[in-house]
């Protein structure tokens, strides 16, 4: 069943977007007090859209889902989308040992943010793990990353986990491919009119092109959390804060 996708036929004020989390409630924090600010020069509604990778890797899963599932900053709307990081932990609740790479993939730093502490390799037995996680995990947490949406679009742009599949249509796009794609994204200029705001694919600056906009600074390992700000007329602003690197 594909997820919930959202589209728009008219612009707020501004739109705030946030890269890749990935546990850092502290720079989450520290970016939206900044994005906060920088709203108050915009009269009329603004948005603020993180685009999944909430959790995994970084040191506090948990309190960046509670966040995020909680209000915006004065001012401003909430979105929050999908990352395949959600999807690999969701599988995993679904079949353990079919998803078991889960684990390997940042999945026990957010199992240590909610208690359940692993060695390192973890065992392989996944269904008493499954179990454990399915114990400590709120069922609002859940419910929660079972309807993120997959992306938001509004006239001319879009906003997406990873990217899309080159010279198809929106319509025609697969949940795999948004939350996951990046070869032959990342090099293709086939983006039917749209300009792209993803993260996905970290690197320590932001990327600009005029088909997309990478905002992934890879947080939990370079410590730095990065956001760009769209306005209607298509004008374009870049902010980024630095936090300690405690990542897996």
């Amino acid at each position: 069943m594909s997820r919930p996708r959202l589209a728009f036929h008219s612009w707020p004020a501004a739109i705030y977007a946030i890269g890749d989390v990935h546990g850092c409630i502290d720079q989450l924090r520290a970016l939206e007090a900044r994005i906060a600010e920088d709203a108050l020069d915009f009269e009329g509604e603004k948005w603020l859209i993180t685009l999944g990778d909430h959790l995994d890797r970084g040191p506090d899963s948990r309190a960046v889902i509670e966040h995020v599932m909680g209000p915006a900053p004065q001012g401003l709307r909430r979105f929050s989308l999908i990352g395949n990081h959600e999807q690999m932990m969701l599988d995993f609740f679904d079949n353990p040992s079919a998803h078991a790479y889960w684990l390997d993939e940042g999945g026990t730093a957010t199992l240590a943010s909610y208690g359940i502490e692993l060695d390192y390799p973890p065992l392989r037995a996944h269904e008493p793990i499954r179990q454990l996680l399915a114990a400590r995990f709120p069922a609002d947490h859940r419910a929660f990353l079972e309807a993120l949406p997959v992306y938001l679009a509004l006239p001319g742009w879009l906003f997406v986990h990873a990217g899309i599949r080159p010279g198809l249509p929106l319509a025609a796009q697969t949940d795999d491919d948004l939350i996951w794609i990046r070869a032959p994204f990342l090099t293709s200029q086939l983006t039917g009119g749209l300009r792209i705001v993803h993260g996905h694919t970290p690197g320590r600056d932001i990327v600009a092109t005029p088909h997309r906009i990478d905002i992934d600074t890879h947080c939990y390992h370079t410590g730095r959390l990065s956001a760009v700000r769209v306005t209607p007329d298509g004008r374009t602003a870049f902010f980024s804060v630095d936090g300690p690197v405690s990542g897996w």
